[in-house]
């Protein structure tokens, strides 16, 4: 009787040490797979141009070193006052826009970048700057990329109006998430929904 239930212990803890090992190995194949859901859900479509860019092993390695680096930058969310202040600078971009678009968008760009320094991302080389809003912007980071290609456009004299006007559309994409949310007393007791469409008229008034 003792060495039948000692063969039934045995049994069990190997049948529970078979499970584990199971278990580990099952955990093992299945990592990969996690961490790439982890980091398409962290960097959205920009993990997609990063596997195009790099392959899918070498994208991981690339977005995890960009995690890490964004992870020591001494970033801060915006004081009330900032924000008002750069929602009026942004504004003057957009009245600005009627009658000198292209001097606009140069505004724009500054400003942008006058909003990433704000924030405490660097911004003197522009690949490095898209790499460390991806991290927390990859969802709008593409914005940014063609805005920056249309101002150098712009800069070059090769640029049309509605090409311009497309490049604004881009900066107040990057500038409105960067800014943050924006009470009703910051922004002059007007609603973000509301706002957006305030600075959308000028655009609209140029095409007309």
């Amino acid at each position: 009787m003792v060495h039948s239930t000692s063969l039934v212990i045995a049994a069990s803890i190997l049948i529970g040490v078979l499970l584990v090992a199971l278990l580990a190995v099952t955990l093992w194949r299945n990592a990969p797979a996690r961490k790439r859901q982890q980091l398409r859900e962290k960097f959205g479509p920009e993990y997609d141009v990063a596997v195009q860019q790099y392959g899918v092993a070498r994208a991981q390695r690339v977005l995890e070193a960009r995690s890490r680096r964004v992870g020591k930058l001494p970033l801060r969310s915006l004081s009330p006052s900032e924000c008002a202040t750069f929602s009026q600078s942004w504004r003057r971009r957009q009245e600005q826009f009627v009658d000198t678009p292209s001097v606009a968008v140069s505004g724009a760009h500054e400003l942008v970048q006058r909003v990433m320094l704000a924030r405490g991302y660097p911004v003197e080389d522009f690949e490095q700057s898209v790499a460390d809003l991806s991290v927390d912007y990859g969802a709008i980071v593409s914005h940014y990329r063609a805005a920056h290609q249309l101002e150098e456009a712009n800069r070059s004299g090769q640029i049309d109006t509605e090409a311009l006007r497309q490049a604004m559309v881009h900066y107040r994409a990057l500038f409105e998430e960067l800014l943050g949310p924006v009470d009703a007393e910051t922004a002059d007791a007007m609603p973000l929904s509301e706002r957006s469409r305030e600075l959308r008229a000028p655009e609209q008034r140029h095409q007309a």
